[in-house]
């Protein structure tokens, strides 16, 4: 799964901005003060969401047909992009320790120029992953 579309349902509010329902996700619901802000607080509360379902160990909710039969005068359907690999980068920002091993020689090789293993792995993992 690299991307989702969620359908979310937008309603403008009397003194500005807007509030947010997420009808795939029960109780996911968020609010911003522009359609912009919104939009972004929708892509987070989405995430929060689906990362309590993970740490669950539950399945995503298909999204639905963005298409609602009747909605209440004023409100809209905005289909969010939610991409997992993306909500990560942005929100888990933790490391990890990870024990290798290379070859003598090679350790080596590399300590005398200096590189830093880390980056090297890293490096390593998003080009083999294709992520930035």
């Amino acid at each position: 799964m690299s991307r989702l579309f969620y359908p979310a349902i937008f309603h403008p509010e009397a003194d500005g901005g807007f509030s947010v329902v997420v009808p795939d996700l029960d109780g996911c619901f968020t609010e911003g003060d522009t359609l912009e802000e919104a939009y972004e607080m929708t892509f987070d509360a989405i995430g929060l969401f689906l990362a309590d379902l993970i740490n669950q160990g539950e399945q995503f909710p298909a999204p639905s047909d963005p298409i609602p039969s009747v909605l209440p005068t004023g409100d809209f359907v905005v289909v969010v992009e939610f991409n997992l690999s993306e909500y990560w980068k942005k929100h888990d920002t933790k490391s990890v320790k990870k024990t290798l091993t290379i070859p003598s020689w090679l350790n080596t090789m590399a300590e005398e120029q200096h590189i830093n293993f880390s980056s090297v792995l890293q490096e390593a993992l998003k080009a083999r992953l294709n992520v930035s």
